[in-house]
């Protein structure tokens, strides 16, 4: 932390203090990674807050102009680590629009599942950082056991343990592995029957509470206009999820299990409380998939595709329901084996704008709460 004073001189020749000027990083200010926060402190008390970022920026977008739509793949999958699956699924669904092609449903089925997967692998990571910048030491250790036990079997159907790179445009790399299904669902139902312990443990806990309840409340007015999404969003009482308000993938046919969880309070408790009731539905839906994937005959999980795979002249967007939020992917194509232009619209990038509205009028004691409770990557901001 950097503080900055400055004085003035008043009428009769004393200082008269002003405003102080800290600067909160950009070295980590909590797990999330590197973020450089420059407030205007008045004593104690927070008058105006400015998320300074770019110090991770990797160009990723200019890079997808100089690689083939097979490269480009490894290149979505990491801006925000935790949720890896999903962002190359939004690129193939995006390419493959482009294409007009069908994905085999073995293939559609298998997303979905893989996905919520990653979903829930995302949602435990902050489950157990979120109460650690609080001084709770104790759950991240369940949370990182519970992700071990997920990703075992992640690791198992892809090679990758945080980048998977297994979808493919046209489906996915391979079928699942002879047996993998069976222990995939013995690992959703052991993480689930122990997911009680955040219950226990974090909501449970009056220091907890008394550090998130009614601090920063987010409105519906700025989720929408600074186009926050996902679980922040939804805290605040903005009812709005793709998968099933515009169903992608096999998510229309899971209505009856998709819960859309949220809140009225837009504060730091609301938000936990929204990502930790989102963890336990994603594997109510992993288990339904696993169902589904049972009754279906052998079959396929890609297309064949062309040795140079070239999209025609266009363009389309595409988007999902990200675990952090909503990702879109407008990719424009001259008709070559590589994009012209491919924008990600990464949901960290819109949601940490927020803390220019959160923030004021709040106490310094409280910043690290609400900067945590708004669940970002850094990688996923700067892509």
């Amino acid at each position: 932390m950097t503080p900055t004073t400055e004085t003035m001189v008043g009428i009769g020749g004393a200082a008269e203090s002003t405003d102080m000027v800290l600067n909160i990083g950009p070295q980590h200010p909590s797990t999330h990674g590197v973020l450089r926060l420059r407030l205007v402190l008045d004593g104690e008390r927070i008058q105006h807050a400015e998320p300074v970022i770019g110090y991770m920026h990797r160009g990723a977008e200019k890079l997808f102009e100089a690689r083939d739509y097979r490269q480009i793949i490894m290149l979505a999958n990491r801006h925000d680590w935790l949720s890896a699956f999903s962002n190359e699924l939004g690129v193939v669904l995006g390419v493959e629009r482009m294409l007009g092609m069908e994905v085999p449903p073995r293939a559609v089925w298998t997303r979905t599942l893989l996905a919520e997967l990653n979903r829930v692998l995302n949602h435990l990571m902050f489950l157990g950082s979120y109460p650690l910048e609080l001084g709770g030491i104790t759950p991240v250790f369940y949370a990182f056991r519970e992700r071990e036990v997920l990703q075992n079997v992640m690791e198992e159907v892809s090679g990758g343990r945080m980048h998977y790179m297994f979808n493919r445009v046209g489906g996915l790399k391979e079928d699942l592995p002879a047996g993998w299904a069976a222990r995939a669902r013995a690992a959703v139902a052991a993480v689930r029957s122990r997911m009680d312990r955040f219950d226990d443990l974090v909501l449970g806990n009056e220091i907890f509470r008394g550090r998130t309840r009614g601090v920063g409340v987010l409105a519906p007015e700025a989720v929408h206009a600074y186009g926050v999404s996902g679980p922040i969003a939804r805290a605040s009482g903005v009812d709005f999820d793709l998968r099933r308000d515009e169903p992608y993938l096999a998510y229309g046919e899971l209505r009856d299990t998709l819960k859309v969880v949220t809140r009225k309070e837009g504060d730091c408790l609301a938000r936990f409380e929204v990502l930790l009731e989102q963890t336990h539905n994603a594997l109510d839906l992993a288990d339904a998939c696993l169902d589904r994937l049972a009754e279906l005959p052998p079959g396929p999980v890609n297309q064949r595709l062309p040795k140079v795979l070239k999209a025609p002249e266009g363009h389309t967007y595409a988007w999902t329901e990200n675990p952090l939020g909503i990702n879109g992917y407008y990719l424009v194509s001259k008709g070559e084996k590589t994009p012209y232009r491919l924008k990600l619209r990464s949901a960290s990038y819109n949601n940490i704008q927020a803390l220019a509205v959160l923030l004021p009028g709040t106490l310094v004691a409280d910043m690290v709460a609400i900067l945590g409770s708004l669940f970002f990557v850094v990688g996923d901001i700067d892509k």
